[in-house]
């Protein structure tokens, strides 16, 4: 006598969540609502105010069309501003991802207390970023900057003039720079930690017995292989630091006399502070057309080297 074995039929839950086409779109959903709630919502609401003469003291919705472009681009102070944002946008990243790739350098190699170092390397990301400001505040005073302090103990400046580090419009185009460049460095260590290591040992040997010396190995070796790393890296950091106002507006509210002004922190001075709005809606979109610019450059180099 054969045995008929009965199968029990699987719940239409069960068979539903087995099937790719619904799981996928499942789990990607949350990422969409949140892109579309906190990034397209709030970019064509900017849109919509940026052709309106809308502010808090008048919310009655007029359509100006392109008048609150014109009056932007012909500000003096939002040119000075979009100047400030490339040199602070550049200058963080030179600096930022340098000195990451150096520690970097440092920190793959075998010494005593290695996961320590590693650990206090991500101490800038850890920390607030406003009670970190307002230690870099301190060091950048003028009467009691350590910064100061060390340049005049070492002679580098005279103790009678001492450097006004956030009351001059370099010097603080300086400070807020590499303020934002310490906060990028954690960045930049682990990104070239994450290279470093992907990179085949058996291609650093044979380049070594061939004859191949620190620098042809660092350079033409390692670099070529991680540029991959280097460009996604940049990516991040670029849109991360050309949408940032936390450093500059904490340390200089843009100051002195709009000199550390960037997109962001002018953005948020015209629109929020000062109610305008529409002029600050403006300003805001100028940040698109640059960053995506941006992006499409990076992209473009980056799939070539994956060619």
């Amino acid at each position: 006598m054969t045995a008929i074995a009965v199968v029990a039929p699987r719940p239409r839950s069960r068979f539903l969540l087995d099937r790719p086409e619904v799981v996928g779109p499942l789990f990607i959903a949350p990422a969409i609502i949140y892109v579309f709630v906190l990034v397209a919502l709030p970019f064509f609401l900017a849109i919509y105010y940026s052709v309106s003469a809308y502010t808090i003291f008048d919310p009655n919705y007029r359509f100006v069309g392109w008048r609150n472009f014109v009056d932007v681009i012909d500000s003096d102070i939002f040119r000075r501003t979009l100047i400030n944002t490339f040199v602070f946008t550049i200058g963080a990243q030179v600096i930022g991802l340098l000195l990451g790739k150096f520690a970097a350098m440092l920190l793959v190699q075998e010494f005593p207390g290695r996961g320590i170092a590693r650990a206090l390397v991500v101490l800038p990301w850890a920390v607030p970023v406003s009670l970190a400001t307002l230690a870099w505040q301190w060091m950048f005073d003028s009467l009691y900057s350590v910064i100061n302090w060390t340049l005049v103990a070492i002679g580098l400046i005279d103790p009678a003039h001492r450097l006004q580090w956030l009351g001059q419009q370099d010097l603080a185009m300086i400070a807020v720079t590499v303020v934002h460049a310490w906060r990028l460095f954690p960045f930049g260590v682990v990104i070239f930690i994450a290279g470093f290591t992907s990179v085949p040992q058996d291609i650093l040997d044979a380049a070594t017995v061939d004859g191949a010396g620190f620098w042809r190995r660092n350079y033409q070796i390692i670099l070529p292989i991680i540029a991959p790393i280097i460009v996604i890296a940049l990516i991040f950091g670029t849109v991360f630091t050309f949408t940032d106002l936390s450093v500059v507006y904490l340390l200089t509210r843009g100051g002195p006399i709009n000199g550390t002004q960037v997109l962001g922190s002018l953005a948020f001075q015209v629109g929020i502070l000062s109610g305008d709005v529409a002029h600050g809606a403006v300003i805001c979109l100028f940040l698109f057309p640059f960053l995506l610019i941006a992006v499409i450059f990076l992209l473009r180099v980056l799939r070539r080297r994956e060619i």
